[in-house]
């Protein structure tokens, strides 16, 4: 049997339509509700953490290494640094330790 790509963007563009007019039609006043209004302001952080922490530890050549420049990210974000020292941390850190393990 042979796929057709188009169908499946079609369907893809129509579940992603009907969802979003599906919303809309339901929410017709502002979110009051503290709770719901926190969980919506962390879902894109929380998405974004869960593909983005998986592939720290596979994007190198060993998984200790993308360990430690998670836990170096982590630690240097922490303490103030920003967005372009933390990379250069993590960056470091992988280059050095692959350097020595492998």
């Amino acid at each position: 049997m042979k796929s057709n790509i188009y169908v499946y963007i079609f369907v893809m563009a129509l579940a992603t339509w009907f969802m979003r007019v599906a919303a809309s039609l339901v929410m017709k006043k502002p979110i009051t509700n503290r709770f719901f209004q926190s969980f919506l302001y962390y879902v894109p952080y929380v998405t974004l953490a869960v593909m983005t922490f998986p592939a720290i530890i596979d994007a190198t050549q060993s998984p200790l290494a993308g360990a430690a420049a998670l836990i170096v990210g982590i630690t240097a974000a922490w303490f103030g640094a920003g967005l372009f020292q933390v990379a250069s941390f993590c960056c470091l850190t992988v280059l050095v330790l692959e350097l020595f393990l492998c």
